[in-house]
This record gives C-alpha cells, structure tokens and sequence, in this order.
C-alpha cells in the first residue's frame, strides 16, 4: 500500500501543482484575495492532493483488477443477456457516483431552481452510460463496425439535438464530457479489456478500447431525449 501511494504521489503533485502555482501567481499580482480565503485555497489544495492520492491508489488496488476479472469471467457463463445487464449495471452505478456527474447534476437543479432535479438528471447520464456500455460490450462479443455504430449514435444526437429544447442542448454534451471521470473510465475500461482478452480472435487495442467512446455517446441522447420528452 505504502508502496503504491508512493508511486502515485508524483504524478498527483504534478496534476495539482499547475493549479496551485497559478493560484498562488494571481493572488500575489491581481486578485489579492482576503488572507482567510487564500490559506483556504492551500488547504484544500492539500486535502485534494490527498484525496486523489487515496483515489488512485483504490482503483489500482482494487477497481481495475476487479473490474478486468469480471470481464474476463462473464464470457464463460455463456450468457449474452447477462453480459448486457452487467456492462448496463456497471455503467449506470458507476456514474451514478462519479463526482463530475454529481456537480453538474447539483450545478443545473440550482440554476434551474428546482425545475430539473439533480437526482433525475444524474439517473438520466447513468441510464445513457450503462445503455451505451452495454452496446460497446455487445461490439466486443460480435466484432461490429465502431464505424457503423459511431456513424448511427452521431446522427440520431444531430437529430435530437435539432429536436430538442434550446436549452437542453449545452447541457446534453456537457453531461457526455463528465462521465469519463475517475470512476467511470477505469471501470468500463477494465471490463472491456478483461472480456476482449479472453474472446478468441480479439484484440486488446481494436476491440478492448473504443467504450468510453461510445459511452460517453449515451448521455447526451438521453438528456437530449429528456429534454424532448418533457412538457
């Protein structure tokens, strides 16, 4: 463990350290923000870098190792339908607790002032994550052209987008670029790898990747649909 946090610890400081730097830079020059409020900046600053230390370390140790075994271990169970239901669960319960769904969600029931829950709307991403995963893990099985599928899920999103409520739209493609967080990605990424790695003429790179793609696809569709849907 000690080992592990001791490996990551570099690349968290040089992820932060940007920030901090330019933090610290714009206090001095331009913003001269209270001195309360900036000691609160390098605290947190020191509570993030300790948090994603802790992070990194917990999908290393466990999520990825767990998530390629699950992968590898569905094909033999010889069922289809259970590798659709487990990529859709793993999806969905995975983005449900990504931290950059939650603040979007949280960010758009506050300016909507209640109009648009944050908790339907974080079911709403997790429903298009797991939906789109499913689909990626149905590619893998059956070797479908990602060209194809690409090619489908981009013109039913420019259909719905002309569809769809004006402001619905900025926040549909908002909510496909948060859910490849640091929960999700790790994740879908070992499921894939884990099953591609055990199906016979698969490969690792052409198959295995090309998920997180097709995932991050779903929750724009559905948010576009919600928004479509809705009164």
């Amino acid at each position: 463990m000690l080992a592990l946090l001791r490996q990551r610890l570099p690349e968290v400081l040089r992820a932060i350290a940007p920030l901090v730097v330019l933090g610290c830079v714009l206090q001095v020059t331009i913003v001269h923000a209270p001195l309360a409020l900036f000691l609160q900046f390098l605290a947190g600053s020191v509570l993030v870098i300790a948090g994603m230390l802790l992070l990194l370390a917990g999908v290393d140790m466990g999520i990825l190792p767990m998530g390629r075994f699950i992968g590898a271990e569905l094909p033999k169970k010889g069922s289809l339908w259970l590798i659709v239901a487990v990529a859709f669960a793993m999806g969905f319960a995975t983005t449900v607790a990504e931290p950059d769904v939650l603040v979007l969600s949280s960010q758009v029931a506050s300016v909507s002032q209640g109009a648009l829950r944050a908790q339907m709307l974080t079911y709403v991403i997790a429903a298009g994550v797991g939906l789109f995963a499913a689909v990626a893990l149905l590619r893998v099985v059956h070797g479908f052209s990602m060209r194809w599928l690409l090619a489908i899920a981009y013109s039913l999103m420019l259909v719905l987008t002309l569809l769809a409520p004006v402001h619905f739209v900025p926040m549909a493609y908002d909510a496909g670029s948060v859910t490849t967080g640091v929960l999700t990605t790790p994740v879908l990424l070992a499921l894939s790898l884990g099953l591609s790695a055990v199906l016979a003429g698969r490969s690792a790179i052409s198959d295995g990747f090309g998920l997180l793609g097709l995932a991050s696809i779903g929750p724009i569709i559905t948010v576009l649909l919600l928004g479509w849907l809705l009164p």
